[in-house]
């Protein structure tokens, strides 16, 4: 296996990845990463993390805290999955993706490892980033849960901080079917003594984050209940103005981000209260780093390379993409979509054959043109199928060979002042950047 393709190719096709094949893929405890770990000589213990969960928005929070963090002058690591266009995407170091030689270099050097532990493509995955973080010497590692918490490879990790975004409905199968039932997986990288910020106050999670809080002895925070966000009205479709509220009281000099989109809001009280308590409990000492969050936050895009997340493709017509793929983060996005200037709406769409469609469906506008079509992934839904659910629901539309060739119908059907908007699936979206 001596190239970056062959090495893909065997860790593609040896190893059961969850985007491919789904639930079957999730290894319900912690024994093979914690193996493999040992095996590399445990460098999870070898740099400061921060561990940041949730159902929606954990990846948009971990980009920006990443961007914080290099902002500060600190060797940032952060691995996130899954990943869209280039593997390598899950595991960078300030902003920059892990070698293809290093991906290389780990698998042939560790191929003995491998084949005795045969752990899943994401217990791998997380194994070879601790492994390329440790090597780099890193500051700190923003690490984003997988799926759940409690039994996620990434759970092997004792961070300065945890973080969840909210809990929602997604991955039933695996997680649960009730809102606490998810909660408690979730709250499972609640450390001993590590404090955690939740991002939004639930009356059905809540409680159940706060037991699990008192019952390790870790300071919990919601940050919902100390800052909120009001949009600006010099907002675009790329980056947001905010005006922000502590305790209700507005802060004199507005918040740039350099990100846009319907969970952009909540992302940004979270991330305000994550980075108060990390000055809290003294990771940024240096009182001169207290401009570091706008600044960060100004370039979020640059300094992590930062895509997919209501990221916006082509103008004339206007074409959106954003990986909005459960009820909360659909409900949410079209209620942004709502509010924006344009004619007629195009919707290039598919999911993932175990998506519970009939929870999503209802979401999406009957006034819309749809183009339906299947991600290159097993696990797609066929695009005909996903037609005829959709006509149950008032949708209509055609059925497309590819998520290329829907686009591409959308981009000819539209008028200058139409939008398409490409949703439903991180596997669509990832067709069309």
């Amino acid at each position: 296996m001596s190239t970056y393709t062959e090495t893909l190719e065997f860790l593609f096709a040896q190893l059961p990845m969850y985007h491919r094949i789904g639930p079957a893929a999730y290894k319900k405890d912690l024994t093979n990463t914690l193996a493999l770990c040992e095996h590399l000589g445990n460098p999870h213990q070898k740099f400061r993390s921060i561990h940041v969960g949730g159902t929606n928005g954990k990846g948009s929070v971990s980009h920006m805290l990443a961007a914080y963090c290099q902002s500060m002058g600190l060797k940032t690591g952060l691995y996130i999955s899954p990943h869209y266009k280039d593997f390598r995407e899950r595991i960078k170091v300030d902003g920059q993706y892990i070698p293809r030689k290093r991906v290389v270099d780990f698998v042939q050097s560790n191929r003995e490892a491998i084949e005795r532990i045969q752990p899943s493509f994401f217990e791998l995955c997380v194994a070879m980033a601790f492994d390329h973080f440790a090597g780099e010497k890193v500051d700190v590692a923003i690490v984003e849960v997988g799926l759940g918490g409690r039994l996620d490879s990434t759970n092997v990790i004792t961070p300065v901080l945890s973080v969840i975004t909210n809990i929602s409905f997604d991955h039933m199968d695996t997680l649960g079917d009730t809102l606490p039932k998810i909660a408690f997986e979730k709250a499972g990288i609640i450390k001993p003594g590590v404090p955690v910020v939740i991002g939004e106050t639930h009356p059905e999670s809540a409680p159940v984050f706060e037991e699990k809080a008192r019952s390790v002895q870790a300071p919990i925070f919601f940050a919902d209940q100390a800052y909120a966000v009001t949009e600006n009205p010099e907002s675009t479709l790329e980056q947001t103005s905010f005006t922000v509220y502590r305790q209700g009281a507005p802060l004199p000099e507005p918040l740039h981000v350099d990100a846009a989109g319907p969970y952009l809001a909540r992302n940004v009280v979270t991330v305000l209260k994550a980075v108060e308590e990390l000055e809290r409990i003294g990771f940024a000492p240096d009182t001169s780093h207290a401009t570091a969050l706008p600044g960060a936050l100004a370039r979020i895009r640059p300094l992590t390379r930062f895509i997919g997340r209501w990221q916006l493709l082509g103008q004339q017509p206007t074409v959106l993409c954003d990986s909005a793929h459960n009820e909360a983060g659909i409900r949410l996005a079209f209620e942004k979509i709502k509010t924006l200037p344009f004619n007629r709406l195009h919707i290039v769409t598919g999911f993932v054959n175990d998506k519970d469609t009939g929870k999503v469906l209802p979401l999406f506008p009957a006034s819309a043109r749809y183009y339906f079509a299947k991600a290159d992934i097993p696990r797609g839904l066929d695009a005909q199928i996903l037609r005829e659910k959709a006509a149950l629901c008032g949708l209509q539309g055609r059925a497309y060979r590819s998520v290329a060739n829907a686009l591409r119908a959308a981009r000819r059907a539209a008028a200058p002042d139409d939008l398409v908007v490409v949703i439903g699936s991180i596997f669509v979206v990832a067709e069309v950047l």
